[in-house]
This record gives C-alpha cells, structure tokens and sequence, in this order.
C-alpha cells in the first residue's frame, strides 16, 4: 500500500495507541510494525484471531507477565559469552512466563482454536527452567544449592567469619583494651576486619594499619591475632568468586542449547501479546468486528473517528460500493466533510490490520488492494510547487497507478486554480477514476460537481448538515443529496446589508439560484424522513418486545400443562398397578382352592379376567385431546355446575364450578380458573353412576408416538421364570418403557427364594436406561415388586 497514504490518515497514531495496549517489549515491536494487508484471507485470520482475544479479554485476564526479550541474550551465548546473573533471571522470567501462557490456554473452556493452537507450539525446556530454578533465587542472588562447591565454601566462609567475629568481640570486651578503642565497634577496610584505635595507642595495640580517619585521630587496624583469619577470607572469596563464574558459564551453555526452542518460545509469546493488545485497544474504543468481504461494499453505520474524543465526536453512517462506487461530498468549510472521507480511509486501515472498528456492529467493510489519500496542502517550498501543483503531482502518480480494487480519497478537487477550469478538470479526473472502477470519495465546492453526480451513473451526492439558525455545523453526513452553499443565509445572519445580498441574489444565474433552492428542500425532506424511519423502528422494538413477551407467557402455559398431565398419568398409573394386583391375588387364592380338573376352563377365565383388566388400564390411561372437533357449543341456559367442558386454549377438559354470567369457573385438575363460556365446548352432564378409576381426564391424541406410549404397560409380572428368561421379558419391557416415554415402571418378581429378585436388580443395575430402582410401596407389593425410574 502507499506509505504516504499512512502519514495522511494519520496511522501511525493507531499504531501508536496500539503500542500502549501490549504489555511487553515483544508486543510493542509487533505494533510498532504493523502495516496493513491486501490478502482477503490473511485479513480475515487476523480478524479472527483478534476476535478470540476479544472473546477471552471479556471473561478473564491471560497471564502476560513477566515477558522479556531475551532474543539478545540468545545471541550473545551464541558467540559464548556469559551471562550474569541478571540475565539469567531474564530467561528465567521468559520461561515462567511459558509456562503460564501454555497452561492457561490448555485449560481454557473459552473456544479460540487459533490462540490455543498457537499456545499448544510452545515448547518448555523443563530442564533448563528447574536449573535455574536450583541456582538464583527469587531477588537474583546466587543460591547455595547451585553446586556442592559453593554451598562447601559459603559454609566454610561463614564459618571463618564467625569465628573473627567472636576473636575481635572477645578483644573488645577485654577490660585491658577499653583505653585503646575509639569506639568498641568491628568494621570493614580493604574487604578485612578491623578495629578503630586511638592513634597515640599505635605502638601498644599491635595489628596492620589499613586506614586512617580524616582527622587522623583514629587509626583501623587489623590486630596481628586475626591476620591468619582474614587471610583464610580472603582465599575463600576468591574461590567463590571462581565457583561463580564457573556456574555462570555452565548455565549460560544450557541456555545455548536450548536457544532455539526459547528463540520459538519468544515469538509465539509476542504473537499472544499483540493479539491481546488488539483485544485491548477494542474494549478501549468499544469497538466491534466487521464484515468482510471482496466486492467492495463499504457499509459504517455510527462510525466514530477513532482519534476524536468519544464525547465529542460525531457518528457517521457511510454506504459506498452497492449501487454506486464514487461518492461527491459537499457542504461548507470545518463542516465535517475531510473527517468523513479521513473516517473511512482510517477504518479500512484498520480493518485491513486485523483491528476492530469503532463502529456498530452490522457494519460492512470491504478489503481494497491499495488505499491513495490525496488530502490536506501540500504545498513544497522547496519543489517551488504551489498547492494546486502539489495536489495535482500527487493525483498524476494515483491516476498511474490507480486499479477497480482502490480506494481513492481526494479533498477538494480541482482547487487552488480558476473555478471554471477546476470544476472541469474535477469532471474529467471523476470520468477516468469511473471508467477504472475505483472505489473515489472526493469533497469539493464546486456547483457544477453537484449537477455532474445528478448525470452519470455510478456517483452519489452527499453532504455535511449545517444549522442555518445556529450557523454551525452538525457533522452529520447525509447520503442522496448535494449540500447547499448557504452563503447568502450566513452572511445575512452575521449581519451584512440586505441590499448587498439582494444584489448578489440577482447576480446569480436563475438556474443555480433554483438549484440550490431544491437542494436546500431535499436536505429538509431527508431530515423528516430519518425522524420517521426513527420513529417506526422504536415502534417496530415496542412490538419485538411483546411478542416476545407473548411467547414466553405460552411456553410457561404449556410448560404447566404438561406437568398437570404427568401427574395425572402417574396417579392413573398408580391406581391400575393397584388394581391389577389385587386381582393377580384374587386369582391366585382360586387356583389354590381347586384341584386339577377343570384347569383348562380356569385358565381361560383366567386369562379373561386379564384382559378385562388390560382394557380398563388402557382406558384409564391419560391421552391427550383433540384440538378440533371436540364437544358442543355451550348454552349457557342449559349449562350447570358439574358439567365437563373442553377448554380450547388450554386444551384440557375440566369441571364446571359456577356459572357468572358469559363466564365459567371451570376446576382443570389442581388448576382453578375462570374462561368465557365461548371458549369451552361442552362434553357431558355428570353421570348418576361413579365412574370407573382413573377414567377422569381422560385425553387422547391419534399420532404414532402416543400410540406407541398408549400401548406401553407400565408394569410386568415374571413371577414362575428363570432369570434367563426374566432379562429377555425385562430387557424388553424397558425399551418399549423408554420410547412410550414412561419415567417410572413397576416389576413383579414375587418374593419366593429371592434368586428371582437377585437377579432382576443385577440386570437393572446394569441397565443403560435405568437411573435407579427400589422396592415397591407395601401397597403396591413391598419386596414382592420393584419400582424401576428410567432416564
């Protein structure tokens, strides 16, 4: 792209902001040197990986201290230089820093393939982070453990000074010596104990004179006693010195061997910093990621130039690239029209850098080749170039160069020079950019532009807002219309004679005069019909809303309704495993009381009996309603208390309470609510005679799933089978429990030995479909039968 395009939109304070979000050297460099791209798929890997930053930044902070560019140390060991013991702690912070980047993105719950790819490509020399480790401690100091030598000479020194420290204390205290001292204190001269004496003491205080006080009163001497001892000091510094130094270069060399992996290490951190810096600067400008794309739709909507205070600056909606490629923007002076064209060369910069826009966030931008900003005066001294030379030098070289993928951004065209001949040579310069296809963005003054745009296809009139009344401007950017010059209207509101302007009035041509009265009408009628498209689209947000409201209240109306018909399925359930039982001990009492003649018979009264019992359970079981076709309609002369009524809306049928008018108070299970008449169908007057168990409420519902659930029984008996035999029948059962959609079954195994119940609760612990299982009420069987809840 064009450097000098850079320095006009003014990038490098992007650059610049962008550099204040990274937290290390690393990442400063990164956006120090960011340059935007041209390729659709790296702008959009970058845009991507911008966006998992974004996503992570919002719910938590990624470990990012201690980064250190260790690149020159690298180097340095290269060339088998040593490190200090400052450097080394450089590579060490590097490479807890590693660590923590690596461990936080593999445990990440947040999706961010990118970032967690690249993370997952840093390699940790564990070896070389446990030496060290071992070796400098946490202010950078040398530890003891760094090698069995140092920790043997520290020893021994310490040693050694502790016993001069009590030689000289016990010299001290000597009540012989207390007229020699000076002061009874032990310091230090030339690295060596000694002890201030008074000088005229010199020849009764024997010792090596180290040094001397300024007023040559005091004299630091080494008493002859502990010469020995210092000396022992001494050797044993200059051997920790060397032991140092040996560590120092040991160290350095598993650097070295690890300098690839670190040099690897040190650039994918730099990438996760600069991701995240751009993650940062986002949430500062709350900013939000754009739509790409290749064809060259340009679509800002409340764009904010990110360099003007958010407070002050004004959002601007810019449309460029569908219906047509050029936009013409007039208005008068400091009305906004350079900010608008610099916002839009500014936010394809941008955006083409992987960066968020301070815009909202169905926002389009497209992906230009080249982006060329011929903007502000450019007048050279030194190339003896007036500012129209200058703009026209710099456009000659755009023309040159210029392609359809561009992005062309030019100030007042064809100024600086005599207007009629500018106004022409605007218009031809705009036919070659539209016979190229560029995307152009060009403001001007010029009248004849305005009717220019009007005749050629492809071009769009725009305008800068200004206040009459206020004589400000507004800064909004209004798309379709030209703007007017407003000249006249000023100058009258500052003041100047009306019969200046009445002259000027007529001094102007009729058909500009007309024309800038219908634009001046345009630019009004634009303003009514924003207020209006403003005012529907609050309405259409009133109406989202209830709706939505309407829509929650019906899905916690059907929630409730089917929890009304669990319950009622469960208790029918219930009542029919009840029944069916008592009638399996009724039958069994009259086996035992025949003999064998006449089984035959029996068994087939038996079996009748059954399938009595199975047509009352099937009877009784809960279905659901029909939604059309469902009753009569209700006579409000004949209805009374007791009637069942079929309630559409909430497809139940229920119990009439009372009657109040064209209104019913109708009992729907434990649901007592009052319904107009003309919303229930009627079903039946309440018979004389009881009605059989369980079959109140009884709903149904043709469709094959509820067949299927219809059919399912929600109890067997394998009393008299094998347990082989027993998991066949069960394995089974369960299934056709599960599809019919029954959360609860009851198995009658019979007591008897108990091997039968062993068993059946080693297959249904086993089972995939069973969540857990107990004995069955003493009602229902006790530990004769087991109640299986099914997931």
């Amino acid at each position: 792209m064009e450097q000098e395009s850079f320095s006009t939109l003014e990038y490098e304070k992007i650059r610049a902001m962008l550099m204040d979000c990274a937290s290390s050297k690393l990442g400063k460099e990164k956006a120090a040197a960011l340059v935007p791209s041209a390729d659709y798929s790296e702008v959009s890997e970058w845009q991507s990986e911008t966006d998992e930053a974004v996503r992570i930044l919002a719910m938590t902070a990624p470990p990012l201290g201690g980064i250190r560019d260790i690149r020159p140390l690298v180097e340095k060991v290269r060339k088998n230089a040593v490190l200090d013991l400052g450097e080394l702690q450089d590579v060490q912070s590097m490479l807890y820093a590693m660590r923590q980047v690596k461990y936080f993105f593999r445990d990440l719950e947040i999706d961010a393939p990118m970032l967690r790819e690249m993370a997952h490509g840093i390699v940790v020399p564990g070896q070389l982070e446990r030496d060290l480790e071992t070796a400098i401690d946490e202010h950078g100091g040398l530890r003891d453990t760094a090698s069995v030598e140092l920790r043997r000479i520290r020893t021994e020194l310490r040693g050694s000074q502790t016993r001069i420290k009590d030689h000289m204390q016990a010299i001290l205290h000597s009540a012989d010596n207390q007229k020699y001292f000076q002061d009874a204190i032990i310091t230090m001269r030339d690295d060596r104990y000694v002890i201030p004496v008074k000088s005229e003491y010199r020849q009764r205080f024997p010792g090596l004179i180290h040094d001397r006080s300024a007023t040559g009163s005091t004299l630091y001497i080494e008493p002859m006693a502990i010469v020995e001892l210092n000396n022992d000091i001494k050797q044993l510094e200059i051997e920790e010195r060397q032991e140092v130094a040996r560590i120092l270069r040991d160290l350095s060399q598993r650097v070295l061997r690890n300098a690839e992996d670190l040099l690897g290490n040190t650039e994918v951190l730099a990438e996760v910093d600069f991701a995240f810096a751009k993650a940062k600067l986002a949430q500062d400008m709350e900013a939000s990621r754009p739509t790409l794309n290749e064809e060259g739709r340009t679509a800002l909507h409340s764009a904010r130039h990110p360099l003007i205070d958010r407070k002050k600056v004004v959002p601007l909606d810019i449309t460029i690239g569908r219906d047509y490629r050029m936009l013409l923007i007039t208005g008068p002076n400091t009305g906004g029209k350079t900010v608008s064209m610099k916002t839009l060369g500014l936010m394809v910069l941008m955006a083409q850098s992987g960066l968020y826009l301070p815009c909202a966030s169905d926002s389009e931008i497209a992906v230009y080749a080249n982006v060329y900003a011929d903007i502000g005066d450019e007048q050279s001294i030194e190339q003896s170039l007036s500012t129209f030379s200058a703009h026209m030098t710099h456009i000659i070289r755009i023309l040159e160069q210029v392609e359809r993928q561009d992005l062309v951004l030019i100030d007042e065209l064809g100024s600086g020079t005599d207007p009629e001949e500018g106004a022409a040579l605007a218009m031809s310069i705009l036919e070659r950019l539209l016979e190229v296809g560029a995307t152009t963005v060009t403001t001007t003054h010029y009248s004849e532009l305005k009717t220019f745009a009007y005749a050629r296809e492809g071009i769009e009139n725009a305008c800068v807002e200004f206040d009459v009344k206020t004589l400000m401007p507004t800064y909004r950017l209004l798309i379709g219309i030209p703007g007017a010059s407003n000249a006249f209207a000023i100058s009258e509101r500052l003041g100047l004679p009306q019969s200046i302007i009445l002259r000027a009035q007529q001094l102007v041509k009729a058909d500009h005069a007309q024309f800038e009265h219908v634009v001046s009408e345009l630019e009004q009628q634009k303003i009514l019909y924003e207020q209006m498209n403003a005012d529907i689209r609050e309405r259409q947000e009133r109406v989202e809303k209830i709706e939505a409201k309407v829509e929650a209240a019906r899905e916690a109306l059907s929630k409730r309704k089917g929890e009304i018909i669990r319950k009622a399925r469960e208790q029918s359930a219930a009542l029919v495993r009840r029944t069916r039982r008592d009638s399996e001990e009724i039958i069994e009492d009259l086996k035992k009381q025949f003999d064998d003649q006449g089984i035959h018979a029996r068994q087939q009264a038996m079996q009748e009996a059954r399938r009595k019992l199975n047509e009352a359970m099937e009877a009784a079981r809960p279905g659901i309603m029909p939604q059309k076709g469902v009753g009569k309609k209700v006579n409000l002369k004949t209805i009374q208390p007791g009637d069942t009524v079929y309630v559409k809306k909430l497809d139940q049928k229920g119990t009439v309470l009372a009657i109040d008018g064209k209104e019913l108070e109708v009992q729907l299970g434990n649901l007592h609510t009052k319904v107009r008449a003309s919303a229930c169908t009627f079903l039946s007057h309440p018979k004389e005679e009881p009605a059989a168990p369980g079959s109140r409420n009884t709903r149904r519902q043709s469709g094959t799933y509820l067949q299927k659930t219809a059919q399912a029984s929600p109890e067997i008996d394998i009393r008299g089978m094998m347990v082989n035999e027993a998991e066949v029948a069960l394995g089974k059962f369960l299934d056709d429990a599960v599809i019919a959609g029954l959360g609860q079954v009851l198995i009658i195994h019979g007591k008897g030995t108990g091997a039968l119940r062993k068993g059946v609760h080693a297959y249904l612990a086993r089972h995939k479909n069973v969540k857990e299982f107990a004995f069955a009420d003493i009602t229902e069987g006790g530990t004769g039968a087991t109640v299986v809840h099914l997931k």
